[in-house]
């Protein structure tokens, strides 16, 4: 009987803990800003910091663009190569891809052409459509009623 009532409270205190560990780790993510960083808001903007401030953080939006946002507001601070990379489309040049490389846009030319079955040919075909048109001197729709 007393049980599921232990078991209740023991879940319950595992997911306060767990709840206290995510807010200790977003806590230290906002620690390790610094002005000049790339960050992504819980919004989904990327900006760089500009300025801290005790409870808020001045971004930079765009060229000469600021705005003031909560420092709660802040959802990951990212890394150099990674906030170029999304912001900037930088690549790193290790050599590995091949930049010459051409990207079809469809799938058709990656398949091969002599395991393709033959299409249907659905274009109108106007000299056989005439002739079955014409059966019995009728066209088509016509009755014999008067």
């Amino acid at each position: 009987m007393l049980l599921p009532f232990i078991v209740l409270i023991g879940a319950m205190f595992l997911m306060t803990r767990s709840a206290k560990k995510k807010q200790a780790q977003a806590a230290e993510m906002r620690n390790q800003m610094q002005p000049g960083t790339g960050v992504r808001t819980i919004g989904g903007m990327y900006a760089t910091v500009k300025e801290i401030q005790d409870e808020a953080v001045l971004l930079e939006v765009a060229p000469g663009v600021h705005a003031v946002y909560a420092k709660n507001a802040i959802g990951a601070v990212l890394d150099d190569a990674e906030y170029n990379r999304i912001v900037h489309g930088d690549t790193e040049d290790d050599g590995a891809a091949d930049s010459d490389a051409v990207v079809p846009d469809d799938a058709s030319s990656l398949t091969d052409s002599a395991d393709e079955a033959p299409k249907a040919d659905l274009t109108k075909k106007s000299d056989t459509a005439e002739a079955e048109v014409e059966k019995d001197g009728k066209t088509d729709g016509e009755t014999e009623a008067k």
